[in-house]
């Protein structure tokens, strides 16, 4: 990290704590699941500037129960009390098939589960009551303006809970959403807000807090292999789950999705909130459309900046902050730092 950098961190670890819940979908471990809610979790439980209550678990990346036992298995290793909930098993109206089928089973059809075969899977285990959306929203109503919920999986939990909870909107501190894509080559949605559009709508236009992570800039991060050496140095446990869990999706990205590395979208909604000089920041109103083709994409809106508004309804909800670009070389530099200094 910068001198610049680290004095702001260390005066942010001086004040007040950043009380945390993420809600995610982790496939650290699985054979073909992403690990980038893995990342996120573990930045956040090394950064001693957050306070992190508590993870949620959402059907997304993983099948549920998956993410429960990924989420559940990660802090058994490290010893840490914190309470994990398991939340929805599908999406409010969405097919939940042809998404597990897409992402449990590509793995099988590259032929490439072998990259898994030294790694351990999590143990299963029994989920515990209450679920997820009743705990996220009882957390943030009981401590209105301290709770910042970090999601990085579909918007289901969340969806749920602001429909539990409807003071939500007003108590959280911030929603930091990992979702969307504007203009990302390949990509009319992404998965996150794909897989569930009513509960991204919901949210989006809640008028609660929310800072959107778009794939426009998390297609901007990339580990490689020698990023992950040099955090593997660390040689503590939290750098050892990693190495070990993070090592094969490496590999698998640069086979199926050509790249030198792997993107790590989620670990930026963490990153930003211990350093928000990481990413410039635009506002403007987002939605998402739930018909047709167009069914998950994300739109951005605001009726002033409209070249052309005719048939654009009048925005709903609140101006949303959207992340610009990202310094990757300044990202990975402060993952690194956090994961180095983490001790149990």
């Amino acid at each position: 990290m910068a001198v610049k950098d680290m004095k702001c961190a260390l005066k942010r670890a001086e004040g007040e704590p950043i009380r945390m819940i993420i809600d995610c979908d982790p496939g650290n471990g699985i054979p073909g699941a992403n690990i980038d809610d893995g990342l996120a979790l573990a930045l956040a439980i090394a950064a001693p500037q957050i306070s992190l209550e508590m993870i949620s678990v959402v059907a997304g990346n993983t099948p549920v129960a998956t993410g429960y036992a990924v989420a559940h298995d990660l802090i058994q290793q490290l010893g840490v009390a914190l309470p994990v909930y398991q939340g929805a098993s599908r999406a409010l109206l969405e097919d939940p098939e042809p998404w597990r089928d897409r992402l449990d089973n590509g793995v099988d059809r590259f032929g490439l589960r072998e990259l898994w075969s030294a790694v351990p899977a999590p143990a299963s285990c029994q989920a515990a009551s209450p679920l997820a959306p009743n705990a996220i929203g009882e957390l943030i109503c009981n401590n209105p303006g301290e709770i910042t919920l970090v999601a990085t999986g579909p918007l289901t939990n969340v969806a749920i809970a602001l429909q539990l909870h409807p003071a939500m909107v007003s108590a959280v501190k911030n929603i930091v959403i990992m979702g969307g894509a504007f203009n990302v080559a390949g990509y009319i949605k992404d998965t996150n807000f794909g897989l569930d559009p009513e509960a991204a709508h919901a949210v989006l236009t809640s008028g609660a807090p929310i800072t959107l992570v778009p794939m426009d800039v998390t297609t901007q991060t990339q580990m490689l292999h020698a990023d992950l050496d040099r955090l593997a140095k660390a040689d503590n446990v939290l750098s050892r789950y990693l190495e070990q869990t993070i090592r094969p999706w490496i590999a698998y990205s640069m086979q199926t999705r050509n790249l030198p590395g792997c993107w790590i979208h989620d670990v930026l909604t963490v990153a930003w909130l211990l350093e928000p000089s990481l990413a410039p920041i635009a506002e403007d109103y987002l939605d998402v459309s739930l018909d047709g083709i167009t069914r998950g994409m994300t739109c951005r809106y605001g009726r002033e900046a409209l070249r052309l508004d005719v048939g654009v309804p009048v925005p709903t909800g609140a101006a949303i902050q959207i992340l610009q670009s990202i310094d990757n070389k300044r990202l990975l530099s402060l993952i690194e730092h956090y994961i180095h200094s983490y001790t149990p």
